[in-house]
């Protein structure tokens, strides 16, 4: 889901989308050689340095949380938050899976705190979670988790794509996101949009409104930011798909996953959101632990959202019964 840099080739305005992103297939596709079927991947040291850096620099940002004003703490934790809702009822729950519909106004917003995140721009990141979905736990699926909890969780943005993604990827219908001016807008501009969202906004803000000194801005509320948000994100392809319990399909990877769901708000029903893709909460509970889902209602309340879809109680009943694994549902929503 975060390939981060990945997407930093500069692309011009006018240039049509399509035939970047061939380019862009074209440029990821793995210098491989084959020994007895097993494909292996070129490393991206570009990719293994700089989150180096990013790791090192966000653990010395912890040592600077003493020296920092309370308020720098508060919005370092809403800029935590709006980065989060990008990911997730955005790029997520709206742009992959299609739950519900947003008007323009919304769409802006979401595609704004999208960038704050930087994980690609919301096209890219689409298009790879809809392959993801659709070849779950093979070798077309971006982040496989059978190859073990470190590839999943950031491992899989240290090597080249393998030619399955590729491939796939090349076949998923994308239409709806190629047809769509705010996707389409934020990827022409995706490297600005990411400046300011998610470095120098995070940063001035503190710095102009009460006097925080630049240097605990930057390393707080955009660096040790950028990482939790990053570092959540991936557990949601790494743990929430290898611990946990299956209620709904035992025949599937994904689990539900408490502490997952309480770090990405709302994300950690995994086995739930496999299992009923197209339901706009991504989980059975509702607003329960699903800050996402109280975010997509309001929205709902204040005209900006609707078309919200959800998997009937029945459906939901009959599925746990016909495939789950018999096991209460993770403690964090057992009631």
């Amino acid at each position: 889901m975060v390939a981060i840099l990945h997407s930093c080739a500069v692309r011009g305005e006018n240039v049509d989308v399509q035939s970047v992103d061939r380019e862009n297939y074209k440029e990821t596709a793995p210098k491989s050689m084959h020994d007895k079927g097993v494909q292996l991947q070129g490393i991206v040291w570009r990719n293994v340095i700089l989150m180096t850096f990013l790791h090192a620099a966000s653990v010395y940002a912890i040592f600077l949380i003493p020296t920092a004003q309370p308020l720098t703490w508060i919005w370092s934790y809403v800029c935590f938050f709006l980065t989060a809702l990008g990911v997730t009822a955005g790029a997520h729950r709206l742009w992959s899976h299609r739950s519900y519909k947003a008007k323009l106004p919304l769409r802006v917003f979401l595609a704004a705190i999208n960038s704050m995140a930087f994980q690609n721009d919301i096209f890219e990141w689409s298009r790879d979670h809809r392959v993801h979905h659709k070849y779950s736990e093979t070798d077309a699926d971006p982040h496989n988790a059978k190859r073990g909890f470190f590839f999943a969780h950031v491992g899989w943005l240290f090597v080249r794509k393998h030619r399955d993604v590729i491939e796939k990827g090349r076949k998923l219908d994308v239409s709806d996101l190629l047809a769509d001016p705010v996707v389409m807008f934020q990827r022409r501009h995706y490297l600005m949009s990411v400046l300011v969202m998610c470095f120098l906004g995070p940063t001035l803000v503190p710095w102009y409104f009460w006097g925080e000194s630049l240097w605990n801005a930057y390393f707080l509320a955009s660096i040790l930011r950028y990482t939790v948000s990053l570092n959540i994100t991936w557990l949601v392809n790494s743990a929430a798909h290898m611990y946990g319990n299956r209620p709904y399909d035992v025949n599937i990877n994904p689990r539900e996953n408490g502490f997952v769901t309480f770090g990405a708000i709302g994300e950690g029903f995994h086995n739930f959101h496999h299992t009923f893709p197209f339901d706009y909460s991504a989980s059975e509970f509702g607003l329960r632990f699903n800050p996402t889902t109280c975010f997509i209602d309001l929205m709902c309340f204040l005209g900006l959202a609707s078309d919200c879809k959800k998997a009937s109680a029945q459906m939901v009943r009959a599925r746990k019964c016909r495939t789950g694994d018999g096991r209460p549902e993770d403690p964090l929503t057992h009631e």
